[in-house]
């Protein structure tokens, strides 16, 4: 029996992502953008999606999707780092984490909210990328490859809304947080590069419940629907390809707070 190759010995090298919020919408237009051979996707949602697991056994990709609860982010923080340690380190060429999921909870004043919406609003938004974010960190210190953190943000963290407090709260929350951890991830060699990045306007399920409110419970309801009559949503794919364009540029990180259509 012949000897092997040399690159029959060492296993082949992977851009590792991490994505939460991938069932559906941009989450899902990224996923499915991602799937390639030369990368491994682990997908984070409360439930998983069969046609995204179809895609990517036909693309013959790498995919994990777990199905739990971001609002129990201590649990799967936890999870996400016993499995990041799990890996072999020469199988890594990259580790992203994008923290995408958010929920935006009844479209109400603060005074007519549910609490246990806010509260879930505010988990899945802010605690969970949070403690991601930190297991995420952690785990891959000791990694001598590329880390990067992808925060999914929103105008609305930049700009306050009637009826929206948890959800703007949030988002304003996820940029400051990142501002902080670019200073730290600057103090220590090979710190991850991150950014807190405002994809657009997307024709998406908040938007359908934006517009769809009444004027009485949402002052703003007439400016979304406008959005949608005049055609300047962007479609779920266009804006996942924008927001992965951003991530793959080779500044990335030197903003910590972003925008893409500051791209434009």
């Amino acid at each position: 029996m012949s000897a092997p190759h040399l690159f029959d010995c060492i296993p082949m090298a992977t851009h590792f992502y991490i994505l939460t919020g991938a069932s559906r919408g941009m989450g899902l237009a990224m996923a499915e953008q991602l799937l390639a051979p030369q990368h491994q996707l682990l997908c984070i949602s409360r439930h998983a999606n069969d046609a995204l697991t179809l895609k990517a056994a036909q693309l013959k990709c790498t995919l994990t999707q777990w199905s739990l609860d971001l609002s129990d982010a201590l649990s799967v923080s936890h999870q996400l780092a016993q499995w990041l340690q799990a890996l072999d380190p020469i199988t890594i060429d990259s580790v992203t984490l994008i923290n995408n999921a958010g929920v935006i909870p009844a479209i109400a004043p603060l005074r007519g909210s549910d609490p246990l919406e806010l509260t879930r609003a505010l988990r899945v938004g802010l605690e969970a990328p949070m403690l991601l974010t930190g297991a995420f960190l952690k785990a891959t210190l000791h990694l001598h490859v590329p880390r990067k953190v992808l925060n999914i943000s929103s105008g609305l963290g930049r700009r306050a809304m009637a009826s929206q407090a948890a959800y703007c709260a949030a988002k304003a929350g996820l940029d400051h947080f990142t501002r902080c951890l670019a200073l730290d991830e600057a103090r220590v060699p090979n710190g991850a590069k991150v950014c807190a990045l405002a994809p657009g306007v997307i024709d998406t399920d908040m938007q359908t419940q934006l517009r769809s409110a009444t004027p009485d419970d949402f002052p703003d309801q007439s400016g979304f629907a406008h959005l949608k009559q005049s055609g300047q949503l962007t479609t779920a794919s266009e804006a996942a390809k924008r927001v992965l364009a951003w991530l793959a540029r080779p500044d990335f990180g030197q903003q910590a707070v972003a925008d893409v259509r500051d791209a434009a």
